[in-house]
């Protein structure tokens, strides 16, 4: 607890406490404020972009978790403004999203109200941490002003093409360029003149960058809208909500992202992102090399009516142990292979216990539908599926062998089909085993194998046909064979495949920004003018969602905006010439993905209505340059969570804006450093269900809440766990540079850590030596002294100053603020007042940490001007060192001598000085020496002969 009472203020009425540090701290972000003090421009001194991951605006408000990150980019920022850098640091807010619109539902408070309010909290609670952010370039993705820039992007996406022969995007006018003088044939082949508008849309919507389609989809009645994978929980259920969730086709929007997998995965060698994050983009791409291979298959099981099944393999090499094929229950082919009778000899427990093929399927199809696809990839989860009635035709056997559906087979990967190899992977094995399927091995195991599937490395045997034969090569060797020989046959050939999907880019819901698109009555899509930007979400009566039934494809979901019809149909004149025409809008909106995936430009520039960003203002901020070849933000701090789609989104939208020449940086985030977590203590009772931390008690080890045990466990903090602790109150209680300390000191930033309240106290004492080494607690004067500083407290400060400077520099703020400590301890211990030039010093070390204490001390040291551009002390390199280590010298492991030496003694002259020591040469006693170790300037090991 800090000391606030009368008798203590009465015996120091000028002691650091809470109150006095409210009125410290209000003072300084007064000034900060109103001297713009943090306001960055383009200058000539070197930059730092420094930004943090865009917060959302909860109801709840902060807990001190919450600004673990903010607190330590601010830190790092003033940093680099004391060391001569032109620093850029803001925050906005990503406030479109489904909190607000449930909100909506359950209250009918409008989401721009209940969110604007939000904001409005977050930004006091944010102030009051002294957060040095430049408040003029401060945005919301819900402000139209903003969303017309995100919409304009999307325009500038649909109106592309990735052409592969350039390897980058361009505007679709050169691709119709290309069908209009025939260097492009249309797909039909007739003249790209003699098509209709629709069937033209239809052509370059296959090669749009942003484009309609109907697609299988998680659809979430309980919500209302479209889900990503990412959303639905392991038992398909909605990770928000916790609704069930279905697969449905509907027409959505989607993004061509596979277009740009090989650049999104190579790209990443150019940026300094943790291992773990580069690793887990890598594998959500999932570039694979294999092979495409064609299965005749026929609804009549002779597999002779000129169908296919393609499929993707990344071993071609275990064509020949292909017994069965299995696609995906959503795969399109499935319908036109299904015959009306079972053939004869199908085992029953094909079947699933339906009568014909087609009953069976469509029974198969609605048990999927209720599985999201993490459900289906599920390790160990068991494997079930039904027979079509059809029969495919292995190529290299010239076998038929049964095509199965099967859960465990998505449309998101390869084909949506595969043909099934049990000898060599283990979920066809299970497969296998449960339908009693034939298994080949087509790879030798070792000697003694008693496993399954076995899927290493080996000869390849059961493997020839008259025409080929593997049999002995090793695997690399046998894939390359094979390949070309069903290249040579015109049945398959070598490529490469992604994990990654097209994005699904609409939901349906209130709470998003609205697509500038418009449809005419033929229903062909027309991007809007951008001079009709911004597209504005129109007022709606009823957020709710309406559900629709799945299974019936003359139904889809209701979305809110079309409870507009004012807004829906709309008379417009796009300037292309056809006049005023009557027109139906867009009534699915972005997904709360798009508002963040670009903001880092609009930062750059926010108040620009003219272009997205001055391409001078990117270039000074973004750009290319030494060490940073791809350009992009100096430093991005945000939890790891967000290693996938964000940040794969955003390089996304980003590479389109620089192909197109929007912008000189091909990746916008250079550095990326993810924060740990303030974890905090869970208290349960005997029902599991949580009660408040801050009223447990604790007794001889054990945790007891109104008389009765409970459990304790340490997990998240947060409101529906009853143990969050908010920033308000801390900094009611000690203030927010203590806040700002404790956070700092508690570990390493990238490490998660528990919260203690009440070691929060520690901080605040340092702050208080610090200020009493300056300022007497009695009459409130300046301490200091101008005399000169001994050399003991010379070498204390430098030392400090040397470890500090590497540690922000290094991100290592809790060892910066144990060197702090331990020159302020030595500063406290030392007798008399602290000389000035030692002082100043010390109070621009704390600086970047305890910004609002610093100002105060500075102010008070007789500086009229704020210490956030002062300069960083430097440090002397003669005296951050100790004038003498002690060295240790060992024979055979045993320490025989002790040497003071120079801190910068060279090995020789180590080696040197510990042979020549009379205890070591008595300890020796004339006996010869194999080998001397030397660690200067603290070790030297001799090994005697």
């Amino acid at each position: 607890m800090s000391d606030t009472t009368p008798a203590a203020e009465a015996v120091a009425p000028h002691r650091y406490t809470a109150a006095l540090a409210a009125r410290i701290e209000d003072r300084w972000q007064d000034f900060w404020d109103d001297h713009q003090t943090f306001a960055a421009e383009v200058t000539d001194r070197p930059k730092k972009f420094i930004m943090d991951m865009f917060p959302y605006p909860s109801g709840a408000g902060l807990h001190v978790g919450h600004p673990l990150g903010y607190i330590a980019t601010d830190v790092y920022a003033r940093f680099q403004r004391m060391t001569g850098h032109n620093v850029l640091h803001t925050l906005g807010f990503d406030a479109f999203g489904l909190p607000a619109e449930q909100y909506a539902v359950q209250t009918g408070t409008h989401p721009r109200v209940s969110t604007e309010a939000n904001i409005e909290n977050m930004t006091r609670q944010l102030r009051r941490l002294g957060l040095g952010h430049d408040k003029r370039r401060s945005i919301a993705t819900i402000d139209p002003e903003y969303y017309k820039w995100t919409q304009w992007i999307f325009l500038q996406i649909f109106n592309s093409w990735y052409d592969p022969e350039a390897g980058k995007a361009r505007p679709i006018d050169t691709l119709v360029e290309q069908f209009a003088t025939g260097a492009r044939p249309t797909p039909d082949g007739r003249p790209w003149a003699g098509l209709s508008g629709a069937e033209r849309e239809d052509v370059l919507a296959g090669y749009r960058l942003a484009y309609s389609s109907q697609s299988p989809v998680n659809w979430c009645p309980g919500l209302g809208t479209v889900l990503a994978n990412e959303e639905v929980t392991a038992d398909g259920r909605s990770e928000r909500g916790n609704f069930p969730v279905f697969k449905a086709n509907l027409r959505q929007w989607m993004m061509r992202i596979t277009a740009y997998a090989d650049r999104l995965l190579s790209d990443l060698d150019a940026l300094d992102w943790p291992e773990a994050i580069k690793l887990q983009q890598r594998n959500w791409i999932g570039r694979s090399e294999g092979a495409r291979v064609d299965f005749r298959v026929g609804s009549d099981g002779n597999g002779g009516d000129g169908a296919k099944i393609t499929v993707f393999t990344t071993r071609p090499d275990t064509l020949f142990g292909a017994t069965y094929m299995v696609l995906a229950p959503e795969h399109g082919l499935v319908d036109d292979l299904v015959p009306a009778e079972w053939p004869e000899g199908t085992k029953e427990a094909w079947t699933g216990g339906a009568s014909t093929p087609a009953d069976a399927v469509a029974a198969y199809r609605k048990q999927a539908q209720s599985k999201s696809d993490v459900e289906r990839q599920t390790e160990g989860k068991d494997k079930t599926g039904v027979f079509t009635g059809a029969y495919a035709v292995n190529p290299v056997t010239g076998l038929r062998i049964p095509v199965f559906i099967a859960d465990y087979v998505l449309m998101g990967y390869g084909t949506g089909a595969i043909m099934a190899v049990p000898g060599q992977d283990e979920r066809d094995w299970e497969f296998a085993k449960v339908f009693d399927l034939p298994v080949i091995r087509t790879v030798q195991p070792p000697e003694g194998w008693e496993g399954e599937a076995f899927t290493g490395q080996g000869p390849a045997i059961n493997s020839a046909n008259d025409e080929i034969d593997l049999n002995g090569l090793p695997v690399t060797e046998a894939k390359s064979k094979i390949i070309e020989w069903l290249a040579a046959r015109g049945i398959g050939e070598g490529t490469i495949n992604y994990r990654l999907r097209d994005w699904l880019f609409s939901r349906q819901r209130y709470w998003g920004e609205p697509f500038p698109i418009v449809y005419d009555e033929d229903g062909v899509v027309h991007a809007l003018p951008d001079s009709m930007l911004p597209v504005e979400l129109p007022e709606v009566d009823d957020y709710s969602p309406r559900t629709f039934d799945p299974d019936d494809a003359d139904t889809s979901p209701e979305t809110p905006l079309s409870r507009n019809p004012d807004w829906v149909t709309v008379t417009l004149d796009l300037g292309d010439g056809a006049g005023p025409r009557s027109y139906r809008r867009e009534t699915n909106t972005m997904p709360n993905w798009a508002g963040s995936c670009w903001y880092e430009l609009r930062y750059l520039d926010p108040h620009n209505s003219e272009r997205l960003v001055d391409p001078a203002i990117e270039q000074y901020w973004m750009g290319p340059r030494e060490g940073q070849p791809a350009g992009g933000v100096d430093l991005y701090v945000g939890g790891a969570e967000h290693a996938v789609l964000h940040l794969l989104y955003a390089r996304f939208w980003h590479k389109v804006l620089f192909d197109l020449g929007h912008i000189s940086s091909f990746e916008p985030f250079h550095k990326l450093y993810n924060q740990g977590m303030i974890q905090a203590y869970v208290y349960r009772d005997s029902r599991g269900i949580p009660v408040p931390a801050a009223e447990v008690e604790e007794r001889d080890g054990k945790y007891f809440y109104n008389g009765e045990q409970v459990s304790r466990l340490l997990g998240k903090m947060g409101k529906s766990l009853k143990n969050a602790v908010t920033p308000d109150e801390i900094c009611a209680e000690y203030g927010a540079d203590t806040l700002r300390l404790y956070e700092m000191a508690m570990g390493p930033l990238d490490v998660s850590r528990p919260w203690d309240t009440r070691a929060v106290v520690g901080q605040y004492r340092l702050l208080q030596r610090v200020w009493r080494n300056v300022i007497d607690e009695s009459t409130g004067e300046v301490t200091v002294s101008d005399t000169e500083p001994d050399e003991a407290t010379l070498r204390a400060l430098h030392k400090a100053i040397d470890g500090v400077t590497q540690d922000m520099a290094g991100l290592r703020f809790n060892t910066a603020i144990a060197k702090v400590t331990e020159l302020n301890n030595h500063l406290t211990k030392a007798a008399g007042p602290v000389p000035r030039s030692v002082a100043e010093p010390l109070v621009l070390l704390i600086a970047p940490l305890a910004p609002h204490i610093a100002e105060e001390l500075w102010s008070r040291l007789g500086h009229s001007e704020s210490l956030t551009h002062a300069d960083f002390p430097v440090a002397d390199p003669a005296l951050a060192q100790d004038e003498a280590v002690t060295c240790v010298v060992q024979i055979k492991g045993k320490v025989k001598a002790r040497l003071d030496v120079p801190p910068t003694i060279s090995d020789a002259d180590l080696e040197a000085q510990a042979l020549a020591d009379p205890a070591v040469v008595a300890a020796l006693d004339g006996a010869g020496i194999r080998k001397v170790i030397v660690r200067a300037p603290k070790l030297v090991n001799i090994v005697p002969s």
